[in-house]
């Protein structure tokens, strides 16, 4: 990720997190409005449908798995956090053997949760490439005794199981010899910057930039369709300054559109061919009028760590897929597997009862949008998701004295039910001067959220 949560200082952890939230201006001049339901037909489209994603951090940073030299709070970010010189941490490598990696079994977890897509690790900041790139030996078929290449097991299974498959993309890269230090993160840990072979950088990010392209172009013409290609942390190498940097981002933008046409990127290539925002383990304060993706971690990293047993509840999870539906956005719920392949067993019972509630409620969710009516006066109400004709109402906290008040609203209401009734027997409602009083039974038909749809 561009700004994660590892073993730094708190200090550098809040900087950090407040740099990613929000993208720079430069980054958000480019994003795609975000458009109401049937409102356009354009590549937007699927992802606006789709809401909800699967996020998945995998590399050689799982071998580890957070622990280094008797500390415990790593993630992804270890060899950077530890401090670990290249020639050790590629010894990863040669431990790194996900026998137990099964593609059906992980495209089924984020189907039977609801989720419509996947971002998977390409390639992140450790230059670890998690598919059979030709463009280096430093990939999992090369350097691993796995031998194979998951992202083809993955993308043909997303292909049965009907999920689209996106790659996540680190633009730097700590292993190559041609990424330039300037371009990385300063700490007090690192204040010159980090590579795991400093003695060898031989610094041109012209010849790293290439190297870059051609990865991404295996990436879209190898393995069918691309949702979206995920990039991460560009350092100061884009920043407006950076004017030939900038141009040979932008002729990769172009061969993107070339190579898919329909492939989405997000904001992090300085912002340039920004098709939707990114904020980062925060969720918008309120409706964005730019189309966003929420990415999230379902405990505390995004990489695997052994000892990190912080996990979101999952109602907590369903919170904030219907907090971020209602303000318009899609919300991607990061795991991050085993070096054997495997999944947390806590990760899946948590996604499974989210999909025991996506299974009930998703038509709340799924190609909505948000709604005109503002939930401020409506203490009943705690988000509301839109289609044309209809209004989902999300009750959280159950009305002790049955009813369920919706102020500012002047429709033509047609009729009133719960969600969650297959019979959608009617409920009783009264139309008031400024809005309807709905009248609900004792009990809630779900423990978490009922939802009440009001079609007018």
């Amino acid at each position: 990720m561009e700004t994660r949560k590892h073993s730094l200082s708190a200090s550098l952890l809040i900087l950090w997190s407040i740099i990613s939230i929000l993208p720079c201006k430069s980054d958000a001049r480019d994003i795609k409005e975000n458009k109401a339901p049937g409102e356009s037909n354009n590549k937007l489209d699927w992802f606006h449908e789709a809401k909800f994603g699967l996020f998945i951090h995998w590399g050689l940073y799982a071998v580890p798995a957070g622990a280094w030299e008797g500390k415990t709070g790593y993630g992804e970010w270890i060899q950077y956090g530890a401090g670990i010189p290249g020639a050790v941490y590629e010894k990863f490598a040669s431990q790194f053997n996900p026998s137990n990696f099964n593609a059906e079994e992980w495209v089924s977890v984020a189907k039977n949760a609801g989720m419509k897509y996947i971002v998977i690790t390409s390639k992140h900041h450790e230059g670890f490439c998690m598919y059979d790139s030709k463009l280096t030996d430093y990939d999992i078929v090369d350097a691993t005794p796995y031998k194979k290449d998951p992202m083809k097991e993955l993308a043909a299974e997303c292909r049965r199981q009907g999920i689209k498959l996106c790659f996540y993309y680190s633009v730097k890269d700590w292993h190559h010899e041609n990424y330039p230090i300037e371009y990385t993160y300063f700490s007090k840990a690192h204040p010159d910057g980090f590579l795991g072979f400093p003695e060898k950088n031989k610094p041109d990010y012209r010849k790293y930039f290439s190297y870059m392209q051609d990865q991404v172009k295996e990436l879209l013409t190898n393995y069918g369709p691309v949702g979206i290609i995920w990039f991460d942390w560009y350092g100061s190498a884009l920043n407006p300054g950076q004017t030939e940097n900038r141009a040979m981002a932008k002729q990769l933008v172009d061969s993107i559109h070339k190579w898919q046409p329909s492939c989405l990127i997000n904001n992090r290539l300085g912002g340039i061919g920004a098709d939707y925002g990114t904020p980062e383990q925060e969720i918008p304060d309120g409706v964005q009028k730019q189309a966003f993706e929420v990415c999230m971690t379902l405990n505390n990293h995004w990489g695997y760590n052994k000892n990190d047993n912080n996990w979101k509840r999952t109602d907590e999870v369903i919170y904030n897929i219907c907090d971020i539906a209602s303000k318009g956005g899609n919300y991607l719920l990061n795991i991050g597997p085993t070096a054997l392949g495997e999944f947390p067993e806590k990760s899946k019972e948590i996604l499974k009862g989210v999909g025991k509630w996506m299974q009930m409620n998703g038509e709340a969710i799924y190609n909505t949008t948000s709604s005109r009516v503002s939930v401020r006066w409506n203490p009943d109400v705690e988000m509301i998701t839109r289609k044309p004709g209809t209004y989902y109402l999300h009750i959280f906290k159950y009305p002790e004295d049955n009813r369920v008040y919706l102020n500012d609203f002047k429709e033509n209401v047609k009729t009133v039910y719960f969600l969650a009734d297959k019979e959608k027997q009617p409920l009783k409602f009264d139309i008031h001067p400024e809005g309807i009083m709905i009248h609900v039974p004792d009990e809630p038909v779900d423990e978490i959220n009922t939802v009440i749809v009001v079609k007018y």
